[in-house]
């Protein structure tokens, strides 16, 4: 008489089901570098495997998501139609004259002349700002931000909304269900029976089928007042020195006034619509100013087709004939951004790298140190900045184009975030830059490669194992 099979027996007919299903499925659905390491993950341990990847294997959203972004896209598109007098043309046959159409192609907004813009550099400076222009609104307040903590600057942020909704101004606060999760804690009961709409940003939990990835996350950082002052950049509606103990935060913000200010009403409309289905009526023009910026949006996330950031970052490293300055807090880069740095380097452009010396995220530190070695014998120089947790996110170019707002060069930003850049063709603004990137390297250790050659093996593996982890996005 035939025994039945046994547990173990069945077990293993499973296990070779999974990888072999694994084999076919997992390579159609991302990277091959992530593919790779998911199929070695899948092929060593199965019944563990599989349900990660299922959790963390690709940045998906949900149909519906994906449809109002694209649907979003078009109308922004069309709005900008009988905009033509708005739209800022590049003159000559200079790189800015390749970013434009790429950008635009990306991102759906045009570039607009006629706006001004104050980099803002100082916490305390930009928050006041910021605050001022709330207590001075009449129509409307709209904010969007990954991260607000119960703490001063949230009780300040909290105050001023539900006083200008006292005042009958329409204020909208839109927040990351998980970066501000205690701000929404504390803040929003609160918030909504004073007359102030709070929405959550990819809630998760049960509702997780009808957004996407359990751990997609809503980056952006921007304010919109009045439809007349607009804000964008690294800086969060929290105090500068809960990150990293003894050392707080260095931000860099752009206040925007122009034309620019309805693009950003547009993304944060086209992000409330994503989340609630509601459309709100956006102010399509806002009167130029005589500063005369020439600036052009970037909204990136999993829900457009293309990696928005990533490619346009990529194409101003490549475009950069000079000198190339990039400064993140966060720098763990996909194959195509460090092969960008290394040959710009390897060409003769003076490429910069300043990273903050104290971090908040310890594995990503450890993981961004296996890429200096490749990028100090390439040619690239790399700054640590000391006084503070240096969490500013930008990038010039030459000294025409500068790159301001909330994306890392990481793969997270890249692949997971929805994020949001500007971009100014503008001289001034990338001197005023310029101005920022020599204070910080004014106050930053510069690494070598005979003194990074020197680390012990240890160190090394550490590196490589960190890295390792960010190879599955």
């Amino acid at each position: 008489m035939t025994e039945p099979p046994s547990i173990g027996s069945w077990l293993l007919i499973l296990d070779w089901v999974i990888r072999l299903a694994a084999l076919a499925w997992i390579p159609s659905r991302t990277t091959p570098a992530a593919a790779r390491s998911w199929l070695l993950l899948v092929f060593f341990v199965p019944l563990a495997g599989l349900p990660l990847y299922l959790l963390f294997g690709h940045p998906w959203l949900s149909r519906e998501r994906v449809r109002r972004q694209a649907e979003a896209s078009q109308l922004i598109r069309e709005q900008q139609k009988p905009l033509g007098e708005l739209r800022w043309q590049p003159q000559g046959d200079g790189t800015d004259t390749e970013m434009v159409p790429l950008v635009e192609r990306l991102g759906d907004f045009m570039p607009t002349h006629g706006n001004a813009v104050a980099l803002l550099d100082d916490y305390e400076q930009s928050l006041r700002a910021l605050l001022e222009d709330i207590a001075g609104a009449r129509e409307r307040v709209h904010l969007l931000y990954y991260l607000m903590l119960d703490d001063r600057v949230g009780d300040m942020v909290c105050q001023a909304l539900l006083q200008a909704a006292a005042r009958g101004v329409e204020c909208r606060l839109m927040l990351d269900a998980v970066g501000a999760k205690r701000g929404i804690g504390a803040y929003a009961r609160r918030l909504r029976a004073g007359g102030v709409q709070v929405q959550k940003l990819l809630p998760g939990g049960l509702r997780w089928r009808r957004s996407g990835r359990i751990d997609l996350r809503n980056h952006r950082k921007i304010a919109v007042i009045d439809n007349r002052a607009g804000y964008v950049g690294s800086q969060n509606l929290a105090d500068p020195g809960g990150f990293v103990r003894g050392y707080p935060n260095r931000e860099l913000v752009a206040r925007v006034e122009g034309p620019a200010v309805s693009h950003l009403e547009a993304v944060f409309a086209s992000d409330w619509y994503l989340e609630t289905g509601q459309r709100l009526e956006v102010i399509a023009t806002t009167p130029v100013r005589d500063a005369n910026v020439a600036a052009q949006l970037l909204p990136s996330g999993p829900a457009y087709p293309f990696s928005n950031a990533r490619d346009v970052v990529c194409a101003l490293i490549h475009l950069a004939q000079k000198k190339l300055v990039l400064t993140t807090p966060y720098f763990v880069p996909d194959d195509g951004t460090l092969s960008a740095l290394r040959i710009a380097a390897l060409s003769g452009v003076d490429t910069q790298l300043i990273l903050s010396a104290s971090n908040n995220q310890q594995l990503t530190t450890w993981a961004q140190e296996s890429y200096y070695s490749e990028l100090l014998q390439s040619g690239v120089k790399i700054a640590h900045y000391r006084p503070h947790f240096l969490h500013a996110k930008h990038l010039s170019v030459d000294d025409h184009m500068a790159l301001v707002g909330s994306m890392n060069l990481d793969i997270r930003s890249f692949a997971l975030n929805a994020e949001i850049g500007m971009l100014c063709y503008d001289q001034g603004v990338v001197a005023r830059m310029r101005q920022i990137e020599a204070d910080y390297l004014a106050h930053s250790d510069v690494l070598t490669l005979e003194a990074w050659n020197r680390r012990p093996a240890w160190k090394r593996s550490r590196e490589g194992i960190a890295r390792l982890a960010d190879s599955f996005i």
